[in-house]
Formats: C-alpha cells, sequence, structure tokens
C-alpha cells in the first residue's frame, strides 16, 4: 500500500506493531458497534482511509472489491453526520442496486449506537413513494445509484443543500456503465464546500479526471488484493431457479451430515424471509444481521455452538467474526455480489483443521459470476444435483435404520410385538410391506402429494407475490387479494397498527411475532397488510405476557399495539381481508412551477 500523506499511517510493517480499530480516533459509539460486530483490526485501506478522512481530507482509494472500503469511507462518514439535524448530509453513490442494499444495511449497522441517524437506500426497479417518504421523515444519509438519485434531485424529493460528504463507491463501474453524466450532476446540486471519497479498483484516465475536478489535494491510497485461497473447503454449486431455492435449501438441510450450518443472503430482508421458511419446515433455524443487538447475537452464537441452533441465517456483515467449530455447511443462497465476500463467507466453515463444503446456489442468468468466483479462489466449483424429496426421504430412513440395533438392545418391545402380530393377523400386508410403510410414516414420507411447480417463501405467499429468477418480488393489491381468497383462515385473526404508509413490511412483522411472542413460523397464517394497519392470523395461545410484548415491539418505528380483530366498524373481519391495501399513487408534481420529471428509471 502507497499514500502519498506523510501524516497518516502506512501499512505496518511485519516488525511494526499492527494498528488497532482502537488506535485510529473513531467516536465511541462507532467503535462500539464495528467491535459488536467482530471487527478488531483495520485492513490496510481501513489503516489509511480512516485518519485521512476523519481529518477533513479528500481521498483516492484504489482498491479491489473485498478490502474493507465500506468501513473505510462509512465509518468516517457517520463522525461527520450531525444526527440532530433532519436533513441529508451525506451521498453514498453505487454503480447497482445490490451493492446499494448492502452499503446501506452495512452503514446502518455501523450507526445502531447512534441515535437518530436514519439510512435511506435509493435504486431503480423498486417503488418510488416509500423512498420519498423515508427521505421526507428527515435521513441524514441517501445510499443509491446514480439514476434513482437524479430522479428524486428533479422531483425535488431530495435536498443536498447539507450535504458535507460525498462517496464514488466502484467509480470505475459507474462510469463504464454510462454514469458520468449523472455523477456530474449530483455533484452540481450539492454544495461546494464537501468532503469528497472516490474508491476504484483501478484509475483510467476517466476517473483520474473526476478526481482532478471534483476532489481537492486528495490522498491517494492504493491496497493489493487480499490473499484468497481456502483450505479444507469443498467448493460447489447447484444451477437452482430463484423460485425453487428454498425448497433445493431445505432438502441440501435435510440430506447433511453437517453438525451445522450458515446460510447467506445478500440483504437483512432475505435473510428474515429465509429464516421464516426454514422455520415453517420445521428446521431449527434462527436469523442474525447487523441490527441484532450484540447480546442477541452472543446469544444466538452460543447456541449454535451447544447444539441447540443447527442453522444460521446470516448476512456479509452479521458474520463478521463468527467462528465456531460445528459449521461444516456453507450455503450461499445468493451469490455474492463480490468474489472476496464468497471467500469470506466460506472461510465460516473447514476451520480448527475440520474440512466443510460450500453449496453457493447460482440461478440460471448468473452463472458468469461462477467464473469470478473461480478466478479469484483459483479454484474450479464443483456442480451437484440438489437432492430431490426421494433422495431425502431416503437419507432419513437410513438414519432411521442405523438407530434399530441401539433401540432394540434398550428392549421394551412386547407391546409392539403384539400390536403389529394383531394387525398383520387381519391385513392383506406382510411384515416387510408393513414395515416399509412404517419406515415412510416415520420420516414423515405421505406418499405422492400434488405440488406447485413454484416454490415461493411463506413471506411472499402472504403477500400473494410472484418471483422472477433474479429474485425481485411485485405483487398488486388484486393478486393479494385473490391469494387471500384461496387461503383457508388459520387460528384467530389480529389487528396490528401498523401499514402500508408507516413503511411496514411483512418479514418485518413476522420477526416481531416471532421474536417477541416466542412464536415460529409454523404458528403464523396469512398476512395482509392495508394502508394503516394490518391483519395476522395467529394458531396459538398467546400468554398475557407475550401479547403484552408484542404490543410494545416496534415495526417500521411503530408499536405494533396488538389486538383481536373485530373487523372494520363492527363488521366481520373477513370482509376486510376482501378489500386489501391499495396501490400508492404516482407523487403529484408542481406542473409549471418546474419542469416535468422524467419516470423513475429502472
Amino acid at each position: 500500500m502507497t499514500t502519498t500523506a506523510s501524516s497518516l499511517p502506512s501499512a505496518p510493517t511485519s516488525t511494526e506493531r499492527e494498528l488497532d480499530l482502537v488506535d485510529l480516533g473513531l467516536p465511541e459509539p462507532i467503535l462500539r458497534a464495528v467491535l459488536d460486530l467482530g471487527f478488531t483490526r483495520p485492513t490496510p485501506i481501513q489503516q489509511a482511509a480512516i485518519p485521512a478522512l476523519l481529518g477533513g481530507r479528500d481521498i483516492t482509494g484504489v482498491a479491489q472489491t473485498g478490502t474493507g472500503k465500506t468501513a473505510a469511507f462509512g465509518l468516517p462518514l457517520l463522525a461527520a453526520v450531525d444526527p440532530g439535524l433532519g436533513q441529508v448530509q451525506a451521498v453514498v453513490l453505487t454503480p447497482t442496486r445490490e451493492l446499494a442494499m448492502q452499503v446501506a444495511e452495512a452503514l446502518e449497522s455501523f450507526a445502531r449506537h447512534l441515535a437518530g441517524v436514519s439510512v435511506v437506500a435509493v435504486y431503480g426497479g423498486s417503488p418510488f413513494l416509500p423512498q420519498q417518504r423515508a427521505l421526507a421523515r428527515g435521513a441524514q444519509i441517501v445510499v443509491g445509484t446514480p439514476g434513482r438519485v437524479i430522479d428524486h434531485l428533479e422531483r425535488r424529493t431530495l435536498r443536498l443543500d447539507a450535504v458535507r460528504f460525498l462517496v464514488l463507491d466502484e467509480a470505475d463501474e459507474m462510469l463504464r456503465m454510462g454514469f458520468a453524466e449523472d455523477v456530474e450532476k449530483i455533484f452540481s446540486f450539492a454544495p461546494a464546500q464537501r468532503q469528497v471519497a472516490l474508491f476504484s479498483a483501478t484509475m483510467p484516465p476517466p476517473i483520474v479526471r473526476v478526481a482532478n475536478e471534483h476532489l481537492k489535494d486528495p490522498v491517494q491510497i492504493a491496497t493489493s488484493r487480499q490473499a484468497s485461497t481456502v483450505a479444507n473447503v469443498r467448493q460447489t454449486f447447484a444451477v437452482v431457479p430463484f423460485r425453487h431455492k428454498i425448497g433445493a435449501l431445505a432438502r441440501v438441510l435435510a440430506t447433511s451430515d453437517a453438525d451445522a450450518a450458515i446460510v447467506f443472503t445478500r440483504t437483512r430482508g432475505a435473510a428474515e424471509e429465509v429464516g421464516v421458511a426454514l422455520a415453517e419446515r420445521g428446521i431449527s433455524a434462527a436469523t442474525i444481521s447487523g441490527d441484532v443487538a450484540q447480546k442477541d447475537r452472543e446469544k444466538l452464537v452460543e447456541r449454535l455452538r451447544a447444539g441447540t441452533l443447527d442453522v444460521l441465517v446470516a448476512t456479509d456483515v452479521a458474520a463478521r467474526g463468527l467462528d465456531v467449530e460445528r459449521i461444516g455447511l456453507v450455503v450461499n443462497f445468493d451469490v455474492p455480489t463480490e468474489p472476496e465476500a464468497y471467500v469470506h463467507r466460506i472461510g465460516r466453515t473447514g476451520r480448527a483443521g475440520r474440512t466443510g463444503t460450500a453449496l453457493t446456489f447460482v440461478t440460471p442468468n448468473e452463472q458468469g459470476r461462477l467464473r469470478a468466483i473461480e478466478r479469484t479462489t483459483r479454484q474450479r466449483l464443483e456442480e451437484i444435483t440438489v437432492p430431490s424429496p426421494a433422495d431425502v426421504s431416503a437419507h432419513r430412513v437410513t438414519a432411521l435404520l442405523a438407530r434399530t440395533d441401539l433401540r432394540r438392545e434398550a428392549g421394551r418391545l412386547d407391546m409392539y410385538r403384539a400390536a403389529v402380530a394383531e394387525f398383520l393377523a387381519t391385513s392383506p400386508m406382510d411384515a416387510a410391506e408393513l414395515a416399509a410403510v412404517l419406515a415412510s410414516l416415520a420420516v414423515g414420507d405421505e406418499g405422492p402429494q400434488p405440488s406447485d411447480e413454484v416454490e415461493v417463501t411463506p413471506l411472499q405467499r402472504a403477500r400473494g407475490a410472484a418471483s422472477d429468477d433474479d429474485g425481485r418480488i411485485s405483487f398488486t393489491s388484486e393478486e393479494r387479494a385473490r391469494t387471500a381468497a384461496r387461503r383457508p383462515t388459520r387460528g384467530t385473526r389480529y389487528r396490528v397498527a401498523v401499514g402500508h404508509t408507516h413503511g411496514a413490511r411483512p418479514e418485518a412483522i413476522v420477526g416481531a411475532l416471532t421474536g417477541e411472542g416466542g412464536l415460529s413460523g409454523k404458528d403464523l397464517g396469512k398476512i395482509d397488510i392495508f394502508a394503516s394497519f394490518s391483519l395476522v392470523e395467529i394458531d396459538a395461545e398467546l400468554s398475557p405476557e407475550a401479547f403484552r410484548r408484542i404490543g410494545g415491539a416496534r415495526v417500521a418505528g411503530r408499536p405494533l399495539r396488538i389486538s383481536v380483530d373485530e373487523g372494520p366498524r363492527g363488521h366481520s373481519a373477513a370482509r376486510a381481508t376482501a378489500h386489501p391495501g391499495t396501490r400508492h399513487p404516482a407523487p403529484k408534481r408542481d406542473g409549471a412551477r418546474r419542469p416535468a420529471a422524467r419516470a423513475p428509471r429502472p
């Protein structure tokens, strides 16, 4: 690593003491958050960039992905934000919506102890109005793609008057994708006095021109790619369409001989959906993401070590520093966007001299990403076939038969011999056929069943959603109404005081109910979200204490205030589900007072 600023720490040599995070001068709440997440020692890019940015300098960072860039700019960015000022003070531009979501989630994790700091991700391919509302509530940090940021600027739903910190992440990729004009325009909206951090894997002439025009006497930092070989891990992949991923994951876990597994997803929302789906299938699973409190994180990790929890569904940030010897399987439910993130993920297994297995689900249109991973790891990934339902049954019956000798030696079988003999005396089955039937029942195989070709998560079913191979979920009020009409009612219907207008999402409601009420995914039925409230079916008795805890839980910043649903104005609750929440109207324009706004970019 090199830097042009002699006052900054250079990369430590083998004879120098390596810096810890506590040496970099971060404010205490931010330092506490990153230590909670398992970070202890900064990467070379962080050692050089954090002091420079805390000192008010502009920087250009030439760094490969996976070298810790998000923390390198994110921690000083948070230190520069005034939580008491409800205006946008920092903007991070990324080339893709996936990276925008990841950066926003990481910043939220780093800001967990900063009361009043709000981060909003804005990107194309998602509804405009929820983003507009989040901005209107006074967010201080915006992470977004250039096209959608321009849309908000032109509609005046985003103002940069108070911006003091700008970041260009993966600047070379942004220019390659044709965002040069948008980047220039965004800079023109920001005040002249601002701090800028530019990160790029390479520094071609167009990037140098951007740096010369928009950065003032920048500190120039360059780092080398981290080592990427992973020993003791068998690396595999399977081509699985998005709509089949949940079923495929459940079958992989059911046939794995690993003591414990970690399932990685790109975003916190996806982690919550997958965790709920696994719990509904009877799998001992829990979800961990960057916003999980440290004490709860420690409890989950301890359960994983002790063997009372077998599957942890996690985001990249949440799994940082997690070291559990029992983990024998890592499943990438989503392909990591960066090859180095893949290396970090699969490094959670194959520890302490053990061997491990890594399996990556790849949708048909993502197979090109495997080549980048293979170039980084210098290892070919082995393609495997996902176990079928028959494979699951065969695996279970093999495990069941392996226990028969021990059970026979334990004794007390006379009552079963008598019952079997009495049954065979009047049954057309012989002993072998009866044993086969009993074995199938014991492993949960009820025989051929009508099944849907499309597999979606329980939360997607609650939404009445359809998913394409890219994992994007779309639904309309009409689809939700049709889906609700098809589903039978389960248990008691409850009303909670959050809805579309508050930004409520099904996974957040499910998380509050399971986290505060001690419920499992199997206890929950359909969820219908309306404008100002939601209806949830619960097929379990709620104790007064659980009722109190759920009522005080917060979703989208509001208490749930749960109550048994009495229906609208005394009418039946069933009538309410016949009229689900309406679509949000398009934002109004000011007509002649400003130029016509473009439609939101995809």
